[in-house]
């Protein structure tokens, strides 16, 4: 059963098994290829803007932060509204979001498009993880997330080089293809709520969750509006304990572990994902097609083992699972930092999906069955913000280490 159904029973039996893990995945998964579709086109994307590629990040973090608050806010909506309306919106934000970047002369614009796009992601992936319901289905959507993140540099770069850099990041759309058999199979109807929907709380979040992001590009400031946003929020949730962010949520031990070691692991890979490519380009004379299908190849291997980990954990200790992850997410950096020989910063980039691929699945589960029944929705969208947030601090991270800021 899954967890959406968990948690609206009229039509639980149905809900997850009438829909194919494969749907799930498609509606999922194209919004990794679109987040990654920039790492090796940059500065294409720098000289049509007229800006510097270290500016032109700001595409990348402006997508990975509107994933981070698109999470959280799209999970209320989904506990509030339904399926339908949570469908219905994330599809018409990627639409105009796409259509924005595709005729955005200025960055700013630029931005105001790819955060649409991953908004409208960001309620895509959250219906689709609601349904899930097991380890072995989910760990197929994030297996999904490491293949497509891995194809989206190379696919990025072939579709700029026979057509844009604007078409390469509309890749994301692809997922609107597995609407129709959702929407057939799913229940759309709104569920019935007895509590009102805690905008002061979501707001609150939604300021921290920005003032995160911006650490690695403004430390002082960014920190200090991080502390008093903290410090508010917590305040509210003392006041409101079951708002917007429920406070025994908090309190489960489980769902913050969790919660905190998705945020480690996905910004490590994303710091890695841009930083590799560049350090390969520093220390070998690959080419860009070289270096990206090398990359494809690596990520694809990590992926394929995510997958493995995700299958067989139902039938391994939760302290086991938890050792590989830490173990292997720790060698990633390391070995990052200490190989003397360029090409084995690949396995770098195995290493590092990997961990966030299996991370995601197996984590993702232990967060939400943490969680009571009617909190789950909630538990996957606060769950996905901590993953985001490492996507929005990754790129950052990279721009200072390789791009000079």
């Amino acid at each position: 059963m899954s967890l959406l159904a968990r948690t609206h029973p009229r039509h639980a039996a149905q809900a997850s098994r009438q829909i194919p893990a494969a749907w799930l995945a498609l509606l999922a998964t194209p919004v990794a290829a679109s987040a990654n579709s920039p790492v090796l086109i940059l500065p294409d994307m720098a000289d049509s803007l007229g800006i510097r590629t270290a500016t032109a990040t700001w595409l990348v973090t402006v997508f990975a932060w509107a994933m981070a608050l698109g999470t959280p806010l799209m999970a209320g909506l989904l506990h509030h509204r339904g399926l339908g309306s949570t469908l219905r919106l994330s599809a018409a934000l990627i639409v105009a979001g796409t259509a924005i970047v595709a005729m955005a002369p200025w960055l700013p614009l630029a931005m105001a498009g790819r955060a649409a796009q991953a908004m409208g992601g960001a309620g895509l992936i959250t219906a689709s993880m609601s349904l899930a319901g097991s380890v072995r289905r989910m760990g197929m959507i994030t297996a999904g997330f490491g293949t497509l993140g891995a194809v989206g540099p190379l696919l990025g770069s072939t579709i700029a080089g026979m057509a844009s850099w604007r078409v390469s990041l509309a890749v994301g759309a692809v997922a609107l293809l597995a609407l129709p058999a959702i929407m057939r199979r799913a229940d759309l109807s709104a569920p019935q709520q007895s509590t009102p929907f805690d905008g002061r709380g979501a707001a609150l979040l939604v300021l921290m969750a920005t003032a995160l992001v911006l650490i690695p590009r403004y430390p002082l400031p960014a920190v200090a509006a991080s502390l008093v946003m903290a410090a508010l929020l917590a305040l509210h949730i003392r006041s409101n304990p079951t708002g917007f962010v429920p406070a025994s949520l908090l309190r489960t031990r489980a769902f913050a572990l969790s919660a905190l070691l998705a945020c480690t692991f996905a910004t490590s890979y994303f710091t890695l994902l841009f930083t590799v490519p560049q350090l390969l380009r520093d220390r070998t004379g690959w080419s860009t097609s070289t270096i990206g299908t090398d990359q494809l190849v690596a990520l694809l291997a990590g992926s394929g083992l995510s997958m493995v980990l995700a299958a067989v954990s139902a039938r391994m200790s939760r302290p086991q699972v938890l050792t590989i992850l830490l173990t292997v997410g720790a060698l990633a950096p390391l070995t990052a930092v200490l190989t003397p020989w360029a090409p084995l910063l690949l396995l770098v980039a195995t290493l590092a999906v990997f961990t966030t691929s299996a991370g995601q699945a197996t984590l993702a589960v232990y967060a939400t069955q943490a969680a009571p029944l009617a909190q789950r929705p909630t538990a996957i969208g606060l769950f996905n913000l901590c993953y985001q947030l490492g996507g929005a601090f990754g790129p950052a991270i990279a721009a200072l280490i390789t791009l000079g800021g």
